[in-house]
């Protein structure tokens, strides 16, 4: 049985600063991409990956697209979903085991990825709000 009980402005003001957030920071992640394109390659190559140069465009058009998804609330919950994915694989290609021995603060950077995976899965749980946010979407979720 679902209720349509109005969201507090509060709760809606908090999703909506959240999408900001995330939009914000694929977007930092992609223009870092794509003003140091060959760097980005490089970075990709040391952990052993081939065509570096293409898998660097390639995810620095994907966090494009995870942006969007978080500015227009279209798809947002999969895009969520996928985000986590995304930066567990980051957590633990760049940042994994394998590299604490080299340096302490990898560790730490491996932990952030997991806050990070949380709020997105959050997310993903809970909705992109009513506000702002395009009604598209795959699997399906409440409208809150």
């Amino acid at each position: 049985m679902s209720t349509n009980t109005p969201t507090p402005l509060w709760q809606s003001a908090g999703i909506l600063v959240g999408r900001l957030i995330f939009a914000g920071v694929f977007i930092m992640a992609a223009t870092f991409k794509f003003l140091g394109m060959e760097t980005t390659a490089a970075y990709i190559a040391s952990a052993g990956f081939p065509f570096s140069l293409v898998l660097a465009w390639v995810a620095a058009l994907f966090e494009c697209a995870l942006a969007i998804c978080f500015l227009t609330g279209a798809f947002f919950s999969e895009a969520a979903l996928v985000a986590a994915a995304y930066v567990l694989f980051l957590g633990f290609t760049f940042h994994g085991p394998a590299r604490w021995a080299a340096s302490q603060s990898q560790f730490g950077f491996f932990v952030d990825h997991f806050t990070f995976i949380a709020g997105l899965l959050f997310a993903a749980a809970y909705g992109p709000g009513r506000i702002l946010a395009l009604p598209l979407t795959v699997i399906g979720r409440a409208r809150r």
